[in-house]
């Protein structure tokens, strides 16, 4: 082997190794209990997980009877395994079923963890090979898209106890991190690292840090999101208030009205002028 070859195959590990080091830590769903009994224990967890994270939920009856996002992830489940047994065509049957009682599309080729909580969910759509992970929230609207004709991995997956605001967009084979958050309204077009909170169109990182509180409970506060362009609007206008306070102590110093000052500046006559009434101000003071 050349020498060039193996710093190339080198060069090419290094790469490989400072991919894997960007990628996003996400935890895959939990494997899916089998048998009656273990239908009914999802079925609990679920009945849970919404009274935990909806504060309108008086009662288990309620959240059975009246929870169309509670039934669009019991409906997928079923649909999910006549998908895994190779019943393609009633599976998507029953999910068109779904998503005309619901208003939620989920394909019977996604992969849904335990405890997701839909609220609301009218307009979800979720793709053939999206995953979602455990203890996820996700609101009205959301698309969680394909961006290739390809029969691959197309759709993102989301880690655990990931928050998607409504009306939010995540398009394409992306890695949604653990605990993070997706401000409503965003469109999601690259990875996103663990913890981080991301919006905007694209979606852009503006914040990065650790969930305080266990990663499974909902982040209900994800309406608390820094806004990007206020902060540099906010800049912006702290640099002008600056400037204008510079501007008007020159003016003093010189004594010089703003219309003199800039008259000179359009004269051109500025730097001829204001050099000696600059060094005589200086010495007076």
């Amino acid at each position: 082997m050349t020498d060039k070859r193996a710093k190339a195959i080198i060069q090419a590990k290094a790469k490989a190794a400072a991919r894997k080091a960007q990628t996003p830590k996400v935890t895959p769903p939990s494997i899916q209990p089998v048998g009656a009994r273990g239908l009914l224990r999802e079925a609990l967890e679920d009945i849970r997980a919404v009274r935990r994270a909806d504060p309108a939920a008086r009662s288990q009856l309620e959240v059975v009877l009246a929870y169309p996002g509670l039934h669009a992830v019991w409906l997928h489940r079923i649909a999910h395994q006549m998908w895994n047994d190779g019943q393609w065509l009633r599976a998507r049957l029953l999910s068109h079923v779904g998503r005309h009682y619901t208003g939620i599309e989920i394909h019977p080729g996604a992969q849904i963890g335990r405890r997701v909580f839909i609220d609301h969910g009218m307009g979800i759509v979720i793709g053939e090979t999206a995953v979602v992970g455990d203890d996820c929230l996700i609101y009205a609207g959301v698309v969680l898209g394909g961006t290739s004709l390809a029969r691959t991995k197309r759709h993102p997956t989301l880690g655990k106890g990931v928050t998607v605001g409504s009306n939010a967009c995540i398009l394409g084979d992306l890695r949604i991190g653990d605990g993070a958050r997706v401000g409503s309204g965003s469109v999601v077009i690259k990875d996103v690292a663990e913890g981080a909170t991301v919006v905007g169109i694209p979606g852009r990182v503006v914040s990065q840090q650790k969930r305080c509180g266990t990663l499974g409970v909902p982040d209900l506060d994800h309406a608390a999101l820094p806004d990007p362009i206020q902060r540099i609007v906010k800049d912006l206008l702290g640099q002008i208030e600056r400037l204008c306070g510079r501007v008007e102590s020159l003016e003093k110093l010189l004594d010089l009205s703003p219309e003199e000052l800039d008259e000179m500046l359009k004269r051109h006559e500025l730097q001829d002028d204001v050099d000696p009434k600059l060094v005589a101000a200086k010495k007076d003071s």
